[in-house]
């Protein structure tokens, strides 16, 4: 692997700090995506048109920024090509599993089975040597899939289970995996986060408006009443924050930090999803969340100690 797939290196005597900032704000943002969806289910809005035109906006505020910073997307075939994989597997097609998977299955538990990719992450990290073997980030990312394991496990053995949307909603970490790679692999020459993020969420809303073409789907949202429309708007920040961080944690912290965003989206968005939406608790909340916080501890930690070795 050439020095060209690789996200550009970040030097700095405190590389682990920006990192783990937008590792903590970006799990946030995940954590509240999840609850908005499911509200915005409740007032009337489609997973597929509460995910189109939230992106739409998010790419639109990002455009901006870009044009403020003189940092607009790039316009080469290679970079055409990432946003639209990019877009396929990290953003439409994953999150509309997700999304559609929210009012089945319950915020809460697609909060928590986020935090599922960083298996398959740093596995596809180690086969390709992307990533440097660290029995420490190996233990974390362990300890973050068993908290997440045990609260599937007890999912599928509740009574009133959805077998079939637990597999959907299963579907989107599994993409969500994938994109962390592709998304490192096949980063375009010299392109900064704020460059590449207003290029992918444009996409993507491209994709979803071609998916909206078949039969029994729609983007039309009601506008006669306000709450729909706030929703939308308060999700498009929330887009345009996660994504913007997502590509700078993409380029600072590599892609096993950034495959934990999920955990620490979970360890957010499960209280939310309890305490304001008045889901019941997930069984086995306590054991699986504090896994979770602790594999989130170990990887950071083990970065901050790879990263002091090579300075």
């Amino acid at each position: 692997m050439n020095d060209s797939s690789k996200p550009p290196p970040f030097r700095s005597k405190n590389t682990w700090l920006i990192p783990f900032i937008c590792l903590l704000v970006g799990g946030a943002l995940i954590g509240i995506s999840t609850n908005l969806a499911k509200y915005a289910g409740e007032v009337g809005v489609t997973p597929l048109a509460f995910l189109f035109w939230s992106i739409t906006g998010a790419a639109v505020i990002l455009w901006v920024i870009a044009f403020i910073r003189q940092e607009l997307p790039p316009l080469s075939t290679r970079s055409f090509e990432y946003y639209f994989v990019a877009a396929l597997i990290s953003v439409a097609g994953s999150n509309l599993l997700l999304f559609s998977a929210i009012p089945h299955v319950g915020a809460g538990f697609v909060a928590l089975i986020i935090s599922l990719p960083p298996l398959l992450t740093y596995l596809g990290a180690l086969t390709l040597r992307m990533e440097r073997f660290s029995i420490i980030r190996a233990l974390g990312v362990a300890a973050a899939l068993m908290g997440a394991g045990v609260l599937a496990i007890r999912k599928f053995s509740a009574p009133d289970a959805s077998i079939f949307w637990i597999v959907i909603a299963l579907c989107g970490p599994v993409l969500l995996a994938i994109g962390n790679i592709y998304r490192t692999l096949r980063w375009p020459d010299k392109a900064s986060p704020n460059a590449l993020a207003p290029g992918m969420l444009m996409a993507a809303a491209l994709l979803l408006l071609m998916f909206s073409a078949l039969p029994n789907f729609s983007v039309t949202v009601p506008i006669k009443e306000w709450l729909p429309l706030g929703v939308i708007t308060i999700q498009a920040g929330v887009f345009a924050g996660q994504f913007l961080l997502l590509f700078v944690l993409q380029k600072t912290g590599g892609p096993v930090l950034l495959s934990l965003l999920g955990s620490v989206g979970a360890v957010v968005g499960v209280p939310v999803a309890i305490f304001l939406q008045g889901e019941s608790p997930p069984a086995g909340l306590f054991l699986g969340a504090s896994l979770i916080a602790l594999g989130v501890a170990l990887v950071t930690w083990g970065g901050v100690k790879m990263s002091s070795e090579n300075n």
